[in-house]
């Protein structure tokens, strides 16, 4: 039987969730609302109504300062009431909480509370001149996103002719399956086969399928097969399997690929086995070479490539590990649930990273369409306002309920992103140098270790996760690859590894990421040979999955470790002390099988060297040619102060405080730069600084670079670029770049070419000059790539539109500071420090953002120069360690004229600045000299006690004295004795702060 029970507020409590909703609806939706208030529904099944009356008389749902409480409905004073609930199968976080409760308050045991189950909903009262369509446009288009939620809805009039809703069990029925199908492959035409792949989101390619069918045809599978019950053709597991295995996400063929590659530019060609081997694991390869042999700091890298996270050395006594993710195809289908699992899902790569470590701090960047963004859209995509609420809420929750603060971030801009947002989540971690006698960032699983799965439960929510983020967006994507986060077990959890990991109770662990336990114990088994697992025995959140199912499933908050079997007791007992669900699945071998079985009945034995050896290699071809573009002169301009407001009003370069605020950077208390700085903390940092080590002054730099603007013009400058800027944002803020790892992360659009894609060869050639620019400048600059991801299909295609994003590549680095106390910050400190430039600036104007704003177009897009660059961030480090400088801000987006505006507004301080004396290469007029885009460029201040001390670091130098910080509230330009601008600096905050002030 079930109850509903209600929950409202009390008459004369202020709803103000209900009033944010309300103004959603008038500010998104352009309706007119009166008035939205909230009713919860919790619907109670398993139990009896002798406990309903107790849950009520206790008070378990609900403030009874706040609210009143009934089995019947509390709805009154509405036009419309609406009802959004969870589909079937969708995690319900806070049903699962109410679930706990209501075992505490009714005392009931573990297995009492295995058939109480509780479903939530929420109830939204309108008052509002609405019709049907309205309320209808208002469920759809904000309140509910119909992948994963219901609605329903009744006029006043119908709810006083039938009161309430039908109470509905959001569940899947049914009993556990143990069915095992059988795919007839080798009775299949090619087209039956592409048609099976794609009527079941497998994502693999005819070649593939052919070598998998040939692999079963293979005498000696065949009578292994036999041995163990199994026939001729494989089961849908180990479809789904090899699937999985062997999909874009998880094995990166793309970058595997053999690349025949043609510049008609130059003439030359060439032939790369693999980008990945080639460029990146070659440039970090030569590089830890170099450093062993004469690197000032040595060999920092410790785990590279091969784990969950990158690893380096940090102090003596601790290591650091840095992961970036994305979620971009579940984001776009639900931008709260695929957020929050982006980031709960990165969290557990570092907990999964050697033998675990504690989680430091987050770093978020995304990519969006305008919020602003008007017209129709096609099918299946949310505005990308909605996407924007949805995926800023979704990484909130996830990092701040975790504990875990957000130290650096950024969001950008393009419409391009309409068809896929990009949805960057990174965490870096910190380990031990030991941990119970061993090196952490060492792990093995051995034969005769148990497999066991600790955390959340398994649904089906995340099926085919992996193996839809490999292809395209489409009208018929999956429902089931959406994820809902639960930071809470999650952080459970973590709690509990922590304390396994000190007492040495495991040998080694992953998380349950892409692939479910069929990727996490599947990859431990490399190390020892294979494995034997029984999925009979797996937890599940509801009867009704499949074996395949739970062998792929990516339901959240689990992880996968190999626990020695005379540590089992220990283990299982401290979990359950620790309230963590684990289990023993199976046992690792070194039989060289992938073995499932569902019981006593046989679901998968795959070879080992075949499911992780047998893909085969990509042969792809690229051309570049570079895309012709009429550069047209910088047009004059009357009004410079209107030009500087609206610059600063720029999506790309406005204030994001709206969101930074909602994020918690003091969780831990380890943050010594903050993402907003100066005197009102309103002014933009280059990069946060954190104190891993309590105790110590030592520091850690978190910043990163992205620029897909440039992609247009060329990707090698577009990489250059992105490399540039993050090392340049540690460095203005004190880093070392002696001491910097960097973590890769390629979002691209669609390289292949086929039909669909008839300008793959060219897309494909993007990809390959971006990885020889990662090379070159990681090289260089002396930053080796520890840890990296790419995401390939980031195209949308429906409604009859191919929507793909500009190639993107967000490079983040981490590095070492030796003493916090002194770094510096982006906004200008006292009147009479003096203003320097460091760096040449040139008319480089193509992808900026004053060429967008003035409507001109150039083919030139900003280039780095690697050796000047590098001089001057080793000289600036220098100055910073000795205290000469007392503010530094890159020049980025929007050039010199946005960046001393934002060092004016983060030090409420007036400047008087001379743009005739900026280093310049080429004429240029005081439009250009304001907002070119040149790369390696920095705003330094120095008081004027140093300046001798400052301008000597810098001798043979491109750098000059361009003005000095004053007291007059006021930022004034002049070009020679030419008046070029005068703006009040609290305008210029204003225009700064508009955009995005909701």
């Amino acid at each position: 039987m079930l109850f509903r029970v209600v929950v409202g507020l009390k008459e004369g409590v202020r709803d103000v969730v209900g009033e944010k909703v309300a103004r959603k609806i008038r500010s998104e939706l352009g309706m007119a609302v009166d008035d939205v208030r909230i009713v919860s529904v919790f619907t109670l099944e398993g139990v009896s109504r002798e406990q309903v009356d107790t849950v009520l008389e206790r008070a378990a749902l609900h403030d009874p300062v706040l609210h009143e409480v009934s089995l019947s409905p509390l709805a009154r004073d509405f036009d419309w009431i609406l009802e959004v609930g969870f589909r079937p199968g969708v995690t319900d976080n806070e049903g699962r909480t109410a679930r706990e409760t209501l075992g505490v308050v009714l005392g009931l045991t573990k297995a009492e509370l295995e058939s109480v189950r509780v479903y939530t909903s929420r109830q939204y009262l309108l008052r509002a001149g609405l019709d049907e369509a309205g309320v209808r446009r208002v469920a759809a288009d904000l309140l509910a996103n119909e992948l994963i939620q219901r609605f329903e809805y009744k006029s006043a009039a119908q709810w006083a002719a039938s009161p309430g809703f039908e109470a509905r069990a959001a569940r899947v029925t049914g009993k556990a399956s143990d069915e095992v199908a059988t795919v007839p492959l080798s009775t299949m035409t090619d087209d039956e086969m592409m048609e099976f792949s794609r009527a079941n989101t497998l994502a693999l390619s005819l070649r593939e399928l052919h070598v998998i069918r040939d692999y079963y045809a293979n005498p000696a599978v065949r009578a292994e097969r036999e041995t163990l019950g199994l026939g001729n053709e494989p089961t849908d597991a180990e479809v789904e399997v090899l699937a999985q295995t062997w999909s874009e996400h998880c094995k990166h063929k793309i970058f595997s690929a053999k690349i025949d590659y043609e510049n008609r530019e130059t003439g030359r060609s060439a032939t790369y086995s693999s980008l990945y081997k080639t460029f990146i694991q070659g440039s970090t390869k030569a590089l830890r070479e170099r450093n062993a042999a004469a690197g000032p700091h040595g060999d920092y890298c410790l785990s590279v490539f091969k784990d969950n996270a990158g690893v380096i050395a940090f102090s003596e006594a601790l290591n650091v590990c840095v992961k970036m993710e994305t979620h971009n195809s579940p984001s776009a289908l639900d931008p709260y649930g695929g957020a929050l699992t982006g980031i709960v899902g990165v969290n557990r790569d570092p907990m999964g990273t050697g033998l675990g470590a504690n989680l430091l701090c987050n770093t978020d960047v995304f990519c969006f369409a305008s919020p602003f963004h008007e017209g129709e859209l096609p099918p299946r995509l949310l505005h990308p306002r909605r996407v924007f609420e949805g995926v800023r809420e979704g990484v909130e929750h996830g990092g701040n309920k975790s504990g875990i603060p957000t130290v650096n971030g950024s969001i950008v801009f393009d419409e391009r992103y309409l068809g896929k947002p990009l949805v960057y989540c990174g965490t870096i971690g910190t380990m031990p140098k030991t941990v119970a006698g061993r090196p952490s960032h060492e792990k093995r699983a051995m034969p005769g270790d148990c497999i066991v799965m600790s955390g959340g439960r398994i649904g089906a929510d995340g099926i085919h996760g992996a193996t839809f983020s490999s292809e395209e967006l489409h009208e018929g994507s999956p429902a089931t690859a959406v994820q809902i986060g639960d930071p809470i077990t999650q952080r459970k959890m973590y709690d509990f590894l922590m304390r396994a990991r000190d007492r040495g109770l495991y040998n080694a662990i992953t998380d349950n990421g892409a692939g479910g336990l069929s990727s996490s114990v599947g990859e431990m088994a490399e190390d020892s040979g294979g494995f034997d697992m029984d999925l009979a025995r797996a937890p599940l959140k509801y009867d009704g999955l499949k074996p395949w199912e739970i062998l792929v499933s990516e339901a959240q908050e689990r992880m996968t470790m190999a626990v020695p079997p005379d540590r089992i007791d220990e283990f299982l007992a401290l979990s359950a002390e620790m309230d963590v669900e684990s289990t023993v699945l199976g046992t690792f071998t070194d039989s060289g099988r992938y073995l499932v079985r569902y019981g006593r009945k046989p679901v998968a034995c795959l070879s080992m060297e075949f499911l992780h050896e047998g893909v085969p290699q990509m042969e792809l071809e690229a051309v570049w040619e570079r895309p012709a573009v009429v550069s047209r002169p910088v047009p004059g301009v009357a009004d410079q102060g209107g030009l500087l407001k609206s610059m600063l009003g720029r999506l790309n370069i406005c204030s994001k405080e709206y969101v930074v605020r909602q994020y918690d950077h003091e969780v831990q208390g380890r943050s010594a730069v903050k993402p907003m700085v100066g005197v009102k903390a309103d002014g933009p940092s280059d990069a946060g600084v954190l104190r891993p080590e309590l105790g110590s002054d030592r520091g850690l730099v978190v910043s990163h670079g992205i620029c897909p603007q440039y992609s247009d013009l060329d990707t090698y400058w577009m990489m250059a670029n992105a490399i540039d800027e993050a090392i340049r944002n540690a460095v203005a803020v004190g880093g070392d770049i002696g001491y910097m790892a960097g973590c890769d992360n390629f979002c691209w659009c669609d390289p292949v070419q086929s039909e669909s894609t008839p300008d793959g060869r060219y897309k494909l050639a993007q990809l390959v000059r971006a990885n020889q620019a990662l090379a070159h400048f990681c090289l260089g600059f002396g930053v080796p790539c520890v840890s990296g991801k790419d995401s390939m299909k980031n195209d949308y295609k429906g409604g009859g539109r191919k929507i793909s994003i500009p190639p993107t590549v967000l490079f983040s680095v981490i590095g070492v500071i030796p003493d916090v106390n002194r770094c510096v910050t982006s906004d200008f400190k006292a009147p009479g420090d003096l203003i320097y430039l460091l760096g040449l600036t040139r008319p480089e104007f193509g992808g900026s953002e004053v060429a967008v704003q003035l409507g001109f177009t150039s083919g030139r897009v900003p280039q780095v120069d690697l050796l000047s660059a590098k001089s001057r961030y080793q000289a600036l480090f220098g100055a910073i360690q000795a205290g000469l400088v007392s503010a530094c801000h890159d020049c980025s987006d929007g050039g010199l004229g946005v960046a001393l505006a934002e060092m004016c507004i983060g030090g409420r301080l007036g400047a008087r600045v001379d743009l005739a004396a900026v280093p310049v290469c080429e004429t240029m007029d005081a439009t250009g000299l304001l907002y070119a885009e040149s790369a390696s460029r920095l705003v330094v201040s120095v008081p004027p006690v140093h300046a001798g001390a400052f301008e000597a670091r810098f001798a043979g130098q491109w750098v000059a004295r361009i003005g000095a910080v004053d007291d007059t509230g006021t930022f004034r330009v002049g070009l020679g004795d030419a008046a070029v601008l005068s703006e009040p600096v609290e305008a210029l905050a204003r225009a700064f702060k508009a955009t995005l002030d909701w």
